[in-house]
């Protein structure tokens, strides 16, 4: 009888690991059949330019003749001579751009993004007219960059722009205003620019985030009389984290690449030039392919490694929640 209880008490075998069946298997390879022509299109029009630049960042390249150049190492980074570091990473205007492009990408993203969720939050809610209303906020992510820019330009003209005639009419400002030519409205101007155009897109990112909550949640907290702002701040945004740590990267991704804009509004300005646009005053006006190109290659870097630090922050945010 004991034996029969010690034998009835005993552990169970731990399962064996089933090796993968041939249905697996197979889709296994179907996946990299599907993946491999795209990474082989990826590496064609964009690893190998990537690679090129990179290249022309160690020679002394010029646009005039890009086949008379000769290897000069770390020379357009940094070098020694006769007692004088130079090179990019001595130039202020580099390092003016880099804190331009960085401090625009931060304010910019911050005030879109909390912009961007008022919108979703609105749009998630049923009225009358709700599809009209998200096809009319659509429409100034719908612009070209080039054309809403240059629609800004005029309009924040100092003498004939609408901005100042509005202002004055009301009495706000007593003269007309230089906004993309005034040190301290210019680097403003373009957030404001950048804010109206890109709010919709994040705006529809966590739409798309609020509509796929489950609603038995929010049944369940409304019943119990849970406040509607402890319910967003304990519910709602824990849920669409990932969507909108998504959606940060691709602005910020955006951001940190700022040039169009930039150039349109306010050209070679130093206030308000961007690292592309550094970069592009290097290559074009200039025509010096090399220091161009090492300032193309580290902004791909910066923005690698803001992404990677992004990335990081938002797994050990979503690790403690979860």
């Amino acid at each position: 009888m004991r034996r029969a209880v010690a034998h009835n008490t005993a552990l169970p075998p731990l399962p064996q690991q089933e090796l993968p069946s041939s249905l697996t298997r197979s889709r296994v390879w179907a996946a990299w059949g599907f993946a491999v022509p795209t990474l082989l299109v990826l590496i064609l029009i964009a690893g190998w330019p990537l690679a090129r630049t990179i290249w022309f960042s160690f020679t002394d390249a010029d646009l005039n003749n890009l086949d008379d150049y000769k290897f000069i190492g770390l020379e357009n980074y940094l070098v020694k001579y006769d007692d004088e570091w130079l090179g990019l990473l001595t130039d202020p205007d580099w390092w003016r751009s880099v804190w331009n492009t960085v401090w625009f990408a931060l304010v910019s993203v911050s005030i879109e993004t909390l912009l961007g969720m008022v919108v979703a939050l609105t749009l998630n809610v049923s009225f009358a007219g709700r599809g009209i209303v998200r096809a009319i906020i659509l429409i100034p992510w719908a612009i070209p960059t080039v054309v809403s820019a240059k629609m800004w330009n005029w309009m924040l003209h100092d003498q004939f722009g609408v901005i100042n005639d509005m202002l004055q009419g009301v009495g706000l400002i007593a003269t007309p205003i230089t906004w993309t030519a005034n040190p301290d409205t210019a680097l403003w101007s373009v957030v404001m620019v950048d804010v109206w155009k890109t709010t919709p897109f994040m705006a529809l990112l966590i739409l798309t985030a609020l509509q796929m909550l489950p609603q038995d949640i929010y049944e369940a907290a409304r019943v119990d009389g849970v406040h509607p702002v402890r319910v967003f701040f304990r519910v709602t945004l824990p849920l669409i984290r990932p969507a909108l740590l998504v959606a940060v990267i691709f602005r910020g991704l955006d951001a940190l690449r700022v040039f169009d804009l930039i150039y349109v509004l306010t050209a070679n300005s130093r206030d308000t030039m961007s690292m592309s646009v550094y970069a592009r005053q290097q290559l074009v006006d200039f025509q010096d392919v090399g220091v161009g190109s090492a300032a193309s290659t580290l902004i791909f870097l910066i923005i690698a490694l803001a992404v990677i630090v992004t990335i990081a922050v938002g797994r050990v945010r979503l690790s403690e929640d979860a």
